[in-house]
């Protein structure tokens, strides 16, 4: 494609998917704006009729690009991926590629959707607790994996679309309080990532509607 309008993001200053194509933005270079989709304000704009026609789900993020709506967040990482130019973000590589998909896919399939605040309303009181389970229990799947497929960064030492999804649950696991100390691999690649412009840029700290007192 030859020319592109901006993309416009609607997301939330600490919802994981949205911080992952805030990440993939800023990777790639992209220019983008931001609509804030405040989660908890007015019982959460999320269910309001008019956000419900661009996220059916009624979640974050929803993204205009290119005159369609994305999603879901590995979705808009991949379409950005092939659009874009820029730094690739899944490996030229199959069996690369495949190890990318594989810890993305464990992130945001098997530990990230157990914080969703949809998720944790209904646990109540016990919320911590809860997410602080099943976080070590992602953990102590991914910390192994990482040990076998990491270099620098996730797979290998080109930052990709496994190291985006990283970033933000580890962020969200010391929310909830969770030792880092039993995942080496991961506390290390978090901090190499954490230094990064991209990374900095997107944190939940810094973004449009991050209340004063967040703000870094």
């Amino acid at each position: 494609m030859a020319t592109h309008t901006k993309p416009v993001l609607h997301g939330y200053f600490r919802s994981s998917c949205s911080w992952r194509v805030r990440i993939a933005f800023a990777l790639k270079g992209v220019e983008y704006e931001q609509i804030p989709v405040n989660l908890i304000q007015d019982g959460g704009q999320q269910h309001t009729d008019k956000y419900k026609t661009l996220n059916p789900m009624r979640q974050v993020p929803a993204v205009e690009i290119d005159g369609i709506t994305l999603t879901q967040s590995l979705a808009v990482i991949q379409y950005v991926d092939e659009t874009r130019p820029g730094p690739r973000l899944l490996p030229a590589d199959p069996k690369k590629r495949a190890q990318v998909r594989v810890i993305s896919d464990l992130i945001a399939s098997g530990i990230q959707p157990l914080q969703n605040l949809s998720v944790i309303q209904k646990i109540g009181a016990d919320k911590a607790q809860w997410s602080q389970h099943f976080i070590d229990r992602g953990f102590e799947a991914l910390e192994p994996i990482l040990k076998e497929t990491a270099g620098k960064y996730c797979v290998g030492d080109e930052i990709s679309m496994a190291d985006i999804c990283l970033v933000p649950q580890v962020y969200n696991a010391e929310r909830f309080k969770v030792d880092m100390g039993k995942y080496p691999t991961i506390k290390r690649l978090n901090e190499t990532l954490l230094e990064l412009e991209a990374f900095k840029v997107s944190h939940p700290s810094r973004q449009p509607d991050t209340p004063a007192d967040l703000r870094a």
